[in-house]
C-alpha cells in the first residue's frame, strides 16, 4: 500500500470501489441506500469521497453488496 496517499485520495478510491461494486450487482444508488436503510445521499457521498466512515459501516456495506471488504478497501 502506498503510504503516502492523502486521507482524500484515500476516500475516493474507497468510493470509487464501493460505486464498482455496486453497479457489479446492477443497483443504483436509492436502492442500496434503501437496503441498508440509509438515505440515498450517504451513498452519494460514500461514492465521491466525501465522507469519512466507520469500519463498521464498511462492513455492512461489504455484507449488502455481498463483496469481500478487501476489494472494498484496496486501494493500490
Amino acid at each position: 500500500m502506498n503510504i503516502d496517499i492523502s486521507k482524500e485520495e484515500l476516500l475516493k478510491k474507497f468510493g470509487l470501489n464501493v460505486k464498482i461494486a455496486r453497479l457489479k450487482k446492477g443497483l443504483t444508488q436509492e436502492q442500496l441506500a434503501d437496503m441498508m436503510g440509509i438515505h440515498l445521499t450517504y451513498i452519494a457521498k460514500i461514492e465521491t469521497g466525501k465522507i469519512n466512515m466507520s469500519l463498521g459501516k464498511i462492513l455492512e456495506i461489504s455484507k449488502t453488496l455481498k463483496t469481500d471488504i478487501n476489494k472494498l478497501l484496496y486501494i493500490e
